[in-house]
């Protein structure tokens, strides 16, 4: 009783998550709406060239993964490479893995909310976006045990969707072996863009590490639920490109708002494409929820080192949650999804949260052997993945990006120079 008080007390959050609710946690991140609205894009950077963007999507998000799963473990604190970087390279890279990660995982949670919105009603689509955030604002307020058990029923639902249209396509007459062929048409560049759009639908594992202090022996927990969550999805992932790909070639696929739909239409199967309309927006809803949870999480890593205004360091005496924080979090994306575009929030993300893993990646890299540092190569292949896949993304996302984060920079360096003079 007095441990747990004085626990309470210190601010810190309480630590009830085994390794099937971080599992769970992990995938309604990452098995979201990228699925049901990132094949298109990635199909039109890369034509037929798609499996090949999403292998090394999946690549670049294992090595960040294995990297970011073992500094879980040899700090499991809220935060994340937030945390990370402060410890292994020094003040100044934590803070900018952190406001990268904050900056481009608001705007995420911008594009899930307007995700949302789009597939229950078009013609209101902020309207229901903003009443999105605010409702799952509430849901993480009153703790993350409650959000894990919401998050697991969603889980659930986008998964039967995904196994039906994988199944619909699959089995119809339509589907064709060889529109999985790569041509001609696959250029490099667009494959390497490809990627960099699929990245965005893999990096949920994020949320798992940011859940540190919530997690029950993180030294055992984490390092099996990042690579267990990301192997999982990539498995549905591949499972949907493939059958999608199979019925509508990816000529047809590039050019369709909703891919999924349309392709259960194409297999012979136009009653599914209502069903498929509500998985997507459960899968964002999900996304959404696992999204403000983490973004809360490094907010408040970020006050308590005064990074960000200390208030939003507060942790609630009852339900044990950074509550200020979530609803600090919960205020700007509802700015952000009454008055933003999807594509746009998509593209700012990715970069914020590719810049936000290289910072990772270089942190593993010091870890000594007896800290479990991975194999070389891993750390290696995922900061150079990172940086290239970034600088892929189109012109107007790693111009916005980069501004974004020098801005940061130099926010970092004013105070810095400020408090010297003080």
């Amino acid at each position: 009783m007095g441990t747990a008080g004085a626990s309470a007390d210190a601010g810190e959050l309480r630590r009830h998550l085994g390794v099937f609710d971080a599992v769970v946690i992990g995938l309604g991140s990452m098995v979201g709406a990228g699925i049901f609205a990132a094949l298109a894009p990635a199909a039109d950077a890369a034509g037929s060239g798609l499996p090949v963007g999403l292998l090394l999507a999946a690549v670049v998000a294992y090595c960040n993964a294995t990297s970011s799963a073992r500094l879980a473990a040899r700090y499991p604190q809220s935060g994340g490479t937030y945390i990370y970087g402060r410890e292994r390279l020094g003040d100044f890279w934590g803070y900018l893995a952190g406001w990268g990660f904050v900056v481009g995982k608001t705007a995420s949670c911008a594009a899930m909310a307007l995700t949302v919105g789009s597939y229950v009603w078009p013609g209101q689509a902020h309207a229901v976006a903003v009443a999105a955030v605010v409702a799952l604002t509430a849901v993480n307020y009153v703790g993350v045990q409650k959000s894990a058990w919401l998050t697991r029923g969603i889980v659930a639902v986008v998964l039967a969707v995904l196994a039906a249209v994988v199944t619909a396509c699959l089995t119809s007459g339509t589907a064709r072996a060889a529109r999985l062929d790569v041509g001609t048409d696959a250029a490099f560049d667009g494959v390497l863009q490809a990627a960099g759009l699929l990245f965005f639908a893999f990096a949920g594992y994020a949320r798992i590490a940011t859940l540190g202090e919530e997690v029950r022996d993180p030294k055992r927990t984490i390092p099996r639920a990042v690579p267990l969550a990301l192997g999982l999805t990539l498995v549905v992932y591949a499972a949907v490109a493939v059958a999608v790909l199979a019925v509508l070639g990816p000529d047809r696929l590039a050019h369709t708002a909703a891919p999924l739909a349309e392709a259960v239409r194409a297999a012979g199967v136009p009653d599914l494409a209502p069903v498929v309309r509500v998985g997507a927006a459960v899968a964002a809803t999900g996304s959404l929820l696992a999204l403000v949870l983490g973004v809360s999480r490094t907010t408040l890593a970020m006050a308590r080192d005064r990074h960000l205004p200390h208030a939003l360091a507060a942790v609630h005496p009852r339900f044990q949650v950074p509550h200020r924080a979530e609803l600090a979090v919960g205020a700007v994306v509802a700015v952000l999804a009454a008055t933003t575009d999807v594509r746009g929030a998509i593209g700012f993300s990715s970069f914020g949260v590719l810049a936000y893993y290289a910072v990772a990646n270089a942190s593993a890299w010091t870890l000594t052997p007896a800290e479990g540092r991975p194999a070389r190569i891993v750390p290696v292949v995922g900061a150079a993945g990172c940086l290239v896949l970034a600088f892929a993304l189109p012109v107007a996302s790693v111009l916005s990006g980069s501004a974004v984060i020098a801005a940061g920079a130099a926010a970092y360096g004013l105070r810095k120079a400020l408090t010297a003079r003080a």
